[in-house]
């Protein structure tokens, strides 16, 4: 072997100074960097425009309620020169918060969610372990019949919903009085009732899918081995299933509750029906609305709003560190 073959060959003894010579690994760590470099260039891409329609769709139009909110149109003078915009700070909050109106609708609100969440977290649950359970035939159809109802326009469902509460024309209604059953679905005991059902039949479906899915997403392995051990179908259901999908449950009532917060489809349409108890500020949503679009006040509108959607994120807040620190407790 010649010199010049010792001296090329790398971890070899040179002729001279005996010592290994060093293999050169920059090549290796500009190739790692590339390819972090790429992955980040990559996961910006793809992140892009979920923060993009993010910041348009949500981050303006709040910081723009905000600053609404701070603002009121007074007259100015005689009144001849028309309204003018006026810095207001908290006037329009503690308007807000001083009408007995917006304050009566949280109460009707409290008053739906005691009937609407158990009614449609229950009923939710019980469908998609039906569905789930071995004894279910024909799921597929079930799904898309209890889905159906969620795609259905608003506008067709208000029409629907109005023909089947209105007398004189429901065949519910009919059928009702021909067996001596007497209600009235526009009145001021009718009108909450009216609500939640008209609420359970456009989200029941839809909150069933969620849990039903994440039931299929359940290691059968553990079912299998609970029916081994002598586990009827309720203690699986109760025992297994349901601790095992507790994120599923927790997600489906912290939407539950913001949405009874956000109520106004549901009232809007009782409110077009003859001789109907709904009042144009029966809840605080429809308070911000008829503030904004009756009385042109888009000031109050906004802190009404603003005031919400405080109460929305409280809400969540205490459910997630109420359900966290039951899992911390178990665990």
């Amino acid at each position: 072997m010649s010199a010049q073959d010792t001296e090329r060959r790398p971890g070899v003894p040179g002729p001279r100074t005996g010592t290994p010579r060093k293999t050169a690994r920059t090549p290796r760590r500009s190739t790692a960097l590339s390819t972090r470099a790429r992955t980040r260039l990559a996961a910006g891409a793809l992140l892009t425009p979920f923060f993009a329609l993010f910041t348009v769709a949500m981050i303006v139009p709040v910081g723009y309620a905000l600053w609404l909110s701070l603002f009121t149109e007074k007259q100015s003078g005689l009144g001849f020169d028309g309204p003018r915009t006026v810095f207001d700070g908290l006037g329009n909050y503690a308007t807000a918060l001083g009408d007995q109106a917006f304050r009566d609708g949280f109460w009707v609100l409290l008053g739906y969610c005691v009937f609407y969440i158990p009614l449609m977290g229950g009923g939710a649950i019980v469908l998609a372990l039906l569905l789930d359970s071995a004894l279910a035939r024909a799921r597929r159809f079930f799904q898309l019949a209890l889905f159906l109802p969620h795609a259905i326009p608003g506008l067709i469902a208000a029409l629907i919903w109005i023909y089947l509460y209105t007398p004189q024309l429901s065949p519910v209604v009919a059928a009702m009085e021909a067996g001596g059953i007497g209600f009235d679905f526009f009145s001021s005991e009718g009108t909450l009732p009216s609500i939640v059902n008209i609420a359970l039949w456009q989200w029941l479906g839809y909150n069933v899918v969620i849990f039903y899915a994440a039931l299929q997403a359940v290691d059968r392995s553990l079912l299998e081995a609970a029916t081994v051990d002598g586990a009827g179908a309720w203690r699986i259901a109760f025992s297994i299933k349901l601790p095992l999908i507790r994120s599923s449950l927790v997600m489906v009532l912290l939407f539950t509750i913001i949405g009874s917060l956000q109520l106004f489809t549901e009232p809007l349409i009782l409110s077009r029906g003859s001789g109907s108890a709904v009042t144009s500020t029966w809840t605080p949503n429809m308070y911000a609305y008829s503030a904004a679009f009756e009385r042109n006040d888009y000031g109050l509108a906004a802190a009404a709003s603003v005031l919400i959607a405080l109460v929305a994120a409280a809400l969540s807040f205490v459910v997630t560190r109420l359900t966290n620190r039951r899992k911390e407790a178990r665990s």
